[in-house]
């Protein structure tokens, strides 16, 4: 019996970060326990972020790095998605990939609407991890704001399109961990990374 495809998408558009170390060490992890994976690093790939139209009647066509990137959420039975926190939101790369990947008919049906109204999702069968960093506490984000990168990520992008369930990892105070701090978040990833999970 085969083990689950894992798509790892490293969505830091810095060169070098915490989240590029973590996303490669699930990746390690999750090879070393048999899994087939893929991994992309969002820095390497190479898109016009700005969707630029109003509406989806005259769409940009996608550029050879978006084609990859649904082609391997396509091939993949698992998404993980290792992220920082900025500005409460996701950096505006990775959300440039959203918007210009994430479109009708390819991840989503306007055409076949269910019965609240809402189009069809296109990518079901898939679940995904996302790996927040953020400097600001796990426990303020709920307090004052309800977490919104999580609902966010969870259901109006990952969860509308049908990537289904969403489980999420937040490592907080990401600038100034500590060595020892930075190995813990590590140690947690790699074993969610031996677990496909």
């Amino acid at each position: 019996m085969s083990k689950t495809r894992i798509y790892i998408l490293n969505g830091h558009p810095a060169e070098t970060s915490l989240s590029k170390t973590l996303a490669e060490t699930y990746t390690k992890a999750a090879k070393s326990a048999g899994f087939e994976t893929r991994l992309q690093h969002l820095n390497s790939l190479k898109f016009d972020m700005d969707f630029e139209r109003a509406g989806y009647k005259d769409v940009k066509p996608l550029e050879t790095d978006l084609e990859e990137v649904m082609a391997n959420i396509a091939w993949a039975e698992h998404v993980v998605i290792v992220a920082p926190m900025w500005w409460g939101g996701l950096p505006a790369k990775l959300k440039g990939l959203f918007d210009r990947a994430f479109l009708p008919g390819r991840t989503f049906d306007t055409r076949n609407p269910n019965r609240f109204g809402m189009p069809a999702p296109m990518l079901t069968g898939r679940s995904a991890r996302v790996v927040l960093t953020s400097d600001t506490p796990t426990w303020f984000l709920w307090l004052a704001y309800r977490n919104p990168i999580a609902s966010t990520l969870k259901g109006h992008i990952l969860g509308f399109v049908g990537i289904k369930p969403v489980r999420l990892t937040q490592f907080a105070g990401a600038t100034d961990a500590t060595p020892k701090t930075v190995s813990r978040w590590l140690k947690k990833v790699e074993a969610l990374g031996v677990k496909g999970a």
